[in-house]
């Protein structure tokens, strides 16, 4: 399930709580979509996909955030996500979180280097 490192963007394509950047992983030997964002500073990492139903979250592309750039928020049931953990906050996701990516950020560059869980 596990990529190798791979390069995903510059670390100036993300703006504190804006846009995030798409990009594929594979997942369970399926190409899946995936994303990263940036809030306090950080790069957060998720596999673009709504724990609720296996949906894309951004309703345009890379547009994950809701209207105040607090949460993640699903654009087609409303389910919320905390963006530094995936955690669900409310909506239909019922308590079940994104998927987390490794994510890097280094030399000014953000690197995927796997899953969470790996």
């Amino acid at each position: 399930m596990a990529d190798h490192e791979r390069l995903i963007c510059p670390s100036g394509a993300l703006v504190e709580s804006g846009k995030g950047v798409r990009f594929e992983v594979e997942y369970f030997g399926e190409a899946g979509p995936a994303f990263v964002i940036r809030k306090n500073g950080k790069a957060y990492g998720y596999l673009n996909r709504c724990a609720h139903v296996a949906m894309e979250l951004d309703w345009q592309e890379g547009v994950f955030f809701d209207s105040d750039g607090r949460d993640l928020l699903c654009s087609t049931h409303g389910a919320a996500y905390d963006p530094a953990s995936g955690r669900c906050l409310g909506g239909p996701c019922n308590g079940s979180p994104l998927v987390r990516l490794r994510i890097q950020e280094r030399d000014g560059m953000i690197y995927f280097t796997g899953f969470e869980d790996d």
